[in-house]
């Protein structure tokens, strides 16, 4: 299942990450009502050091997305992305961006449990824009996410290409077909049905192979930075491997693959994350 056997472990070894509190960020917690999820609509938001609303440029946005049964504090507790994004930043590695951590019970989709995607598209980003002093224009906005939360970032990069300039798939639980039995899709209020069964015309509908055709007859190109561990239990690394080939085939310059030591876990996507990171907002 993808829940990050080792979340808890990480948790704690995050809390002694050394930060430059000269430089240094800020987390906020925050939400609104949803009228698509009929119900509030959470998300954590890190802000760069000396977030300036009155900044003549505004700043770029990256969204991340969670796994599967985690919440969003799995990238500040779990990754420790505060202070990843304060060295990042102060290194001049990346610009200074606004982060925001949406929390959703659904894989990112218009799931049986409730509509994600639509509450994304139509209610987080337009917030999100009209909140914070963040751009609008599609070279500034990016979107990451892990497991089921990469699986979301290549839906809705390979469906709305014009949302986003390049995106970050880390261990994304995108299948060439069905996923594997172990995972927790099988159970997950996204895909089950009344009876309790796992719905796989939906799981079809909404998986990359039926949307890669049509983001490959249209001229945007995204670049996409892909990564999993190579004894990933749910054989992750073959299919994202899959993946980066048919996107090779139509974008050769623009997606990157790496497979590195490591099971389903937070230290493949801590290693990767600072690169990842680079890949995306230095695309700008």
């Amino acid at each position: 299942m993808e829940n990050f056997v080792r979340f808890a472990l990480a948790a704690v070894l995050a809390s002694f990450v050394m930060a430059d509190d000269s430089n240094a960020g800020s987390i906020e917690s925050v939400s609104f009502h949803s009228d698509v999820l009929n119900r509030d609509y959470s998300y954590l938001v890190y802000l760069p050091e000396g977030y300036d609303v009155d900044r003549k440029a505004p700043y770029p946005t990256v969204y991340l997305l969670h796994g599967s049964f985690v919440t969003a504090e799995m990238w500040t507790e779990g990754l420790g992305v505060e202070q990843k994004l304060d060295a990042l930043i102060r290194n001049d590695d990346i610009p200074p961006t606004v982060i925001v951590m949406p929390n959703s019970e659904s894989w990112w989709i218009d799931g049986r449990n409730e509509a994600a995607e639509t509450a994304f598209f139509n209610e987080l980003v337009p917030h999100v824009e009209k909140r914070w002093h963040v751009s609008d224009a599609r070279k500034d906005r990016f979107v990451g996410g892990i497991s089921a939360g990469g699986f979301g970032t290549v839906n809705f990069v390979l469906k709305r290409p014009e949302m986003f300039a390049a995106g970050v798939a880390l261990s994304p639980a995108s299948y060439e077909d069905l996923p594997p039995e172990d995972s927790s899709s099988y159970q997950h209020p996204a895909f089950v049905d009344d009876k309790g069964d796992f719905d796989s015309a939906l799981w079809r509908s909404v998986n990359y192979p039926a949307l890669i055709d049509q983001y490959r007859a249209q001229d945007i190109v995204v670049p996409l930075y892909i990564n999993s561990g190579d004894h990933d239990y749910l054989d992750i690394a073959y299919h994202a491997a899959v993946l980066y080939q048919k996107l090779r085939d139509h974008q050769p310059e623009h997606v990157e693959l790496r497979i590195i030591d490591g099971d389903h876990e937070l230290d493949v996507w801590d290693t990767t994350f600072d690169e990842a990171m680079q890949f995306m907002l230095q695309t700008r």
